[in-house]
């Protein structure tokens, strides 16, 4: 019996210290910590704090007419005579069907879309199939890396489409980098100019207007987990100051902000360039 529990103890062990290996090493943190941060929250409305309206008055059976007694042989006055109980008419009842049927298509349309689903796994980091329902708020630091990782799209007529962070700051893949397998090669000086897009674990992932199956991350050098898209590790430009920047669009002919699908966008000449978001 107790060389049993030393070898479950050690398999413990194990699985403990694989939990931890690769992009593990960012911390676990609390399923608190995990949850995606809400800007507004819903709070219902207060209760009566006087409670009931003590002058309301019980109108059960209120203006329900009354049967006055009529002698014998006479006739009941107009005024006093029960209301009709005549089916509706065709029209009527045609309007009415037709408020029902416009009440049904304002709660159609007033119902929430569906929250995203998990679409993969990597590890620890999950990617999900959409955009969150919930509102994010991305990190202002471009190095510190997050726990929540927002994807989405951007139009530009110089460009077309590329890919830009939850704040809309654009996002560039490297020539020099490689995607089968996907390797990471700025390193040291090259990336404090070319900031990583970090990812912590356990991560999340929420793509919009990119498959969820081409994205991932790959393990860098110094042990830290970048997003790739289609396996091309993405980054910022340290020199675009505002959401919408290009700076970084064609520099030394080997920087390009990334397509949806992991491409590279058309070459255009690095200057302060804007865009406009989706």
């Amino acid at each position: 019996m107790m060389k049993r529990s030393r070898t479950i103890y050690v398999a413990a062990m194990i699985a403990g210290l694989a939990s931890v290996a690769a992009c593990g090493n960012q911390g676990g943190g609390t399923a608190a910590a995990d949850a995606v941060p809400v800007a507004v929250q819903g709070s219902e409305a207060p209760l009566n704090p006087q409670g009931p309206d003590p002058q309301q008055e019980d109108l059960a059976g209120a203006g329900l007419p009354q049967a006055d007694e009529q002698p014998e042989g006479v006739a009941p006055s107009t005024s006093a005579a029960a209301p009709s109980e005549e089916a509706p008419s065709e029209d009527a009842a045609s309007d009415a069907g037709a408020a029902g049927g416009s009440d049904e298509a304002e709660a159609d349309e007033t119902t929430p879309a569906p929250s995203p689903t998990v679409a993969k796994t990597q590890k620890w980091v999950k990617i999900f199939s959409g955009p969150s329902q919930e509102d994010i708020t991305p990190p202002k630091s471009r190095t510190a890396g997050s726990k929540v990782v927002e994807l989405n799209t951007t139009e530009s007529d110089e460009i077309g489409t590329y890919v830009t962070d939850g704040a809309g700051r654009t996002l560039y893949r490297f020539d020099n980098d490689s995607n089968k397998p996907p390797k990471s090669t700025c390193n040291g000086d090259c990336a404090t100019a070319w900031p990583p897009l970090l990812i912590k674990s356990p991560g999340k992932i929420f793509p919009d207007g990119v498959d969820p199956q081409i994205v991932g991350y790959v393990e860098r050098a110094d042990g830290t987990c970048q997003v790739t898209i289609n396996g091309w590790p993405v980054y910022y430009f340290v020199a675009d100051a505002k959401p919408g920047d290009l700076n970084g669009q064609g520099l030394n002919g080997k920087w390009f902000a990334i397509k949806p699908d992991g491409g590279k966008t058309s070459n255009t000449p690095a200057s302060p360039s804007s865009a406009r978001t989706n």
